[in-house]
């Protein structure tokens, strides 16, 4: 009996991270001007960047859509736009604030109407960031784990065994393949993982 580590997310080496649980979009006015703060999770840069290419669509007559994400866990990559506000008002802001709440895997965009109003950089600042924590605070956040496919061969014989280890280890089984051996596919928490293959392949010895 041979259990292999297959496919993980690659979201990095920590097993256990923090994200919005929803998307929340709340609204904040400051001398008339119209800020949406809108907080999306997201698993990866590119997904990131198709959802702000959305947001001008969404609030065609807006004035600006600032926006910062940070994906992934161990070595995120980080990246913010003030798009059209005076440089440092927006983008790092709502990027410093998504820091300070310690989430991962998380978008923001603020849209702004201006009101007629200038605001000046300082401001600037404070608007962005008061908006953005504040569509936090009504943001739900959940710790989300990372999972592990695993695959699995073994005779015939057997299958039942593994069957009832993939139960007892509370882990979903996604696939079964019968040819010259049966082969199952299943995911389970990636910390879990290394010691169910090693009890697998314990058990596939004795």
């Amino acid at each position: 009996m041979e259990a292999a580590e297959g496919s993980m997310d690659e979201l990095g080496a920590r097993s256990v991270f923090t994200a919005p649980r929803r998307d929340i979009d709340t609204e904040f006015t400051v001398k008339r001007s119209r800020f949406i703060g809108s907080v999306r999770t997201v698993l990866s840069a590119e997904e990131a960047a198709a959802l702000i290419k959305d947001f001008p669509l969404l609030y065609p007559k807006a004035n600006h859509h600032c926006w910062a994400y940070r994906v992934g866990i161990d070595s995120p990559l980080e990246h913010c736009s003030d798009a059209g506000e005076p440089a440092g008002t927006a983008g790092r802001p709502i990027l410093g604030t998504i820091k300070r709440h310690l989430l991962d895997n998380t978008l923001i965009v603020v849209t702004r109407y201006f009101g007629g109003v200038k605001l000046g950089a300082g401001g600037l600042v404070r608007a962005y960031t008061d908006c953005v924590a504040q569509a936090l605070l009504h943001a739900p956040k959940v710790q989300l784990q990372r999972m592990a496919t695993l695959q699995c061969l073994v005779p015939y014989a057997l299958e039942g065994l593994l069957r009832r280890e993939i139960e007892a280890a509370g882990a979903e089984l996604l696939g079964v393949q019968h040819g010259s051996l049966v082969t199952l596919q299943l995911r389970l928490p990636q910390a879990q993982a290394s010691a169910f293959v090693q009890r697998i392949n314990d058990l596939g010895q004795g």
